[in-house]
């Protein structure tokens, strides 16, 4: 087995690479101007170096902690508590987070929490420093279309679970209800088939119940399997944190102006370099948005300055480039921990950061993962299948459906085909040969004509087929689900709750143990399992 593989005796678990837009490939590969990226450190010296400078611009806020206290919740598990508390009195912090979705959301909000916390681990034991994971659960966040569904592998293939809705439009999932989950609970239940660690259910069950919210319940379930593991959740929508931002997107507001003008001169730089911004600018909008009667809405350049001094304390937030921002200056965060898509907007948050005089993030590329189960091998084992096949649609459906066809039925049709080619052969040089005869276009035409009726049966003959082999396709709908859900990589579509149920919660230990090749790579500059 390679060293790109963790495996226990029922599952399978690989390294990925991270992928993403041109932007964000070239991120990666430190191939873009500085000037657009802060780069990361690269070896111990370079990270203690990083590290004192973030201590040390910390040191007239010792108390930051304290003021985000209640964002954090009651951190229950010793473990969590007590890394949170040695990082604020004499550490760093690494961070990452995720908007809320259903069950919590696609299988990469652990990918990322896991990335953060073995890049905090391998800091910690390099650096010999107080280094804490935390987890921006960005509840604040009003994106419905996201946050209302989930992916599962079910009995036919990739079942779609979503919230009833109504959908909201600008409002906060921390104020939007869950509404009835009985239909989604029993499909996730299905999916989860035979279950070796009911505790992942029933925390599940404690976390989405009657009265909560999108976010809250998000929250709920990431604190009870990541806070065991030593990583704490900061809820965005928490009135402790609302008010210890209010200073920063303040300075935001009043400095929106420069702030777009950085914006766009950034966005012109990357457009001439060739790439595409990753968020699209919106004119005439500052990057701070605003709540009122619970609607969220960006607030205009025009205004911006005189909301400075008369939006409420708890009513102003961060949109998606800004956000990176308010995390360095309300936590001494020496990495962000950043999916592909976030690793590109990293080119623009530098720019907000300068416009708005405040310290730059840092961003670094978390471990990407893709995982296998047996049950999935088997199919691909009975149908005689690989990956590949799965990739390209349709074309494993055919290949299974003209091998499950009758053998006289397939020769007679090769036969006739091949009948058909000859004779179609001999009537164009016979034509062509008399020139007071038709154009060779009609008997070309007729060819077409010929091989499109012909293909036409043999597709009517192969759907007959499978109609014949329903549990054939069923196994194939199952395996793409699980392998390539949506033509994409299973932790950017699929939830990870059944995994862990038919698995254990071990599995975010054995994931943990990956991640931890891929921190020790970022720390001392060796090769990237991202990349």
């Amino acid at each position: 087995m390679s060293a790109n593989v963790t495996a226990t005796d029922s599952l399978r678990i690989d390294n990925a690479t991270l992928g993403g837009s041109a932007l964000s490939r070239a991120i990666q590969q430190a191939v873009v101007p500085g000037a657009w990226h802060t780069r990361a450190p690269s070896s111990p010296a370079e990270w203690r170096a990083h590290a004192d400078s973030v201590r040390e611009s910390f040191a007239t806020q010792p108390d930051w902690l304290e003021a985000l206290h209640g964002a954090f919740g009651p951190i229950t598990h010793t473990r969590a508590r007590q890394r949170l508390a040695d990082a604020a009195r004499d550490g760093v912090v690494v961070t990452t987070g995720q908007q809320p979705g259903l069950f919590g959301g696609p299988a990469y909000t652990m990918t990322k929490a896991l990335s953060a916390l073995a890049l905090a681990d391998e800091l910690s034991a390099q650096l010999r420093i107080p280094v804490a994971a935390v987890f921006w659960a960005a509840t604040d966040d009003a994106d419905w279309k996201e946050a209302a569904v989930t992916h599962v592998v079910g009995h036919s293939g990739l079942d779609q679970l979503m919230l009833a809705g109504p959908a909201t439009e600008g409002v906060a999932m921390s104020d939007v209800p869950l509404g009835d989950l009985t239909n989604q609970r029993a499909a996730l239940r299905a999916a989860c088939g035979s279950v070796s660690d009911p505790l992942v259910l029933d925390l599940i069950d404690a976390a989405y119940t009657d009265g909560a919210t999108v976010g809250s319940a998000y929250v709920t379930w990431l604190r009870s399997v990541l806070e065991p593991l030593g990583i704490v959740v900061l809820d965005a929508s928490h009135a402790a944190l609302r008010a210890a931002a209010h200073p920063v997107l303040q300075r935001a507001l009043s400095h929106a102006a420069s702030i777009d003008r950085a914006l766009a001169e950034r966005g012109s730089e990357i457009q001439a370099a060739g790439f595409l911004p990753q968020v699209e600018a919106v004119a005439d909008l500052s990057l701070v948005f605003e709540t009122t009667e619970g609607v969220r809405s960006r607030i205009p350049l025009a205004t911006a300055s005189e909301r400075v001094s008369h939006a409420p304390i708890g009513s102003l937030g961060a949109n998606v480039l800004l956000r990176p921002v308010l995390e360095r200056a309300l936590m001494p965060t020496v990495a962000y921990v950043a999916g592909p898509g976030e690793l590109a907007y990293f080119a623009q948050v530098s720019a907000v950061a300068d416009g708005a005089q405040l310290a730059r993030p840092v961003a670094v590329p978390r471990w990407s993962a893709t995982w296998r189960e047996p049950h999935v091998d088997r199919v691909l084992e009975r149908l005689g299948a690989t990956d590949d096949e799965l990739r390209a649609p349709y074309e494993l459906e055919a290949r299974l459906a003209r091998a499950a066809m009758d053998r006289d039925v397939t020769d007679a049709m090769e036969r006739l085909r091949v009948t058909i080619d000859a004779q179609i052969a001999a009537l164009a040089s016979a034509v062509a040969a008399d020139d007071s005869l038709v154009h060779e276009t009609v008997v070309e035409g007729l060819a077409r004509d010929m091989s499109h009726r012909l293909t036409r049966v043999e597709r009517r003959l192969l759907a007959a087929v499978k109609r014949r082999t329903n549990e054939t396709t069923r196994d194939i709908a199952v395996a793409r689900a699980a392998i390539v859900p949506n033509g994409s990589s299973p932790e950017r579509v699929l939830s990870l709750v059944p995994v862990l149920a038919r698995h254990g919660l071990q599995v975010l230990g054995l994931m943990r143990e990956k991640a931890a090749e891929h921190a020790n790579a970022l720390v001392n500059g060796g090769a990237s399992t991202a990349l």
